[in-house]
């Protein structure tokens, strides 16, 4: 009798242990959507290799009012991840002297690799 009690207690603690668990791991959020800026208006659902077509800021924000972080240069190449209103590009640059940086680049500049 007293290994039945044992064992549903211990079945009971595991459950209530597994559905706290199982809820915070529902209710956290991929490191990709944490870390995409709120201007995202579209977001792939695997980030997208891309190709500056011509010389192209890489920018601070979705405009030509924010601040310029450098240039693409024709050929560098940029990891998209999302978009605002399929005009502006945010990703990560994977080539060229401005290597490792993030920003936006219009979306005219750059093509699918």
């Amino acid at each position: 009798m007293k290994t039945r009690r044992n064992l549903v207690r211990v079945s009971a603690a595991a459950a209530t242990t597994a559905a706290i668990l199982g809820g915070a791991i529902l209710a956290a959020p991929t490191a990709s959507a944490a870390s995409l800026p709120k201007s995202c208006t579209w977001e792939w659902a695997w980030p997208q290799r891309m190709e500056a077509t011509s010389d192209v800021n890489l920018r601070s924000g979705p405009g030509t009012k924010y601040a310029s972080l450098g240039i693409l240069f024709k050929g560098a190449r940029f990891t998209e991840y999302c978009d605002k209103d399929h005009d502006w590009s945010y990703g990560k640059v994977t080539s060229g002297p401005n290597n490792g940086k993030w920003g936006w680049v219009k979306s005219d500049y750059v093509g699918w690799n």
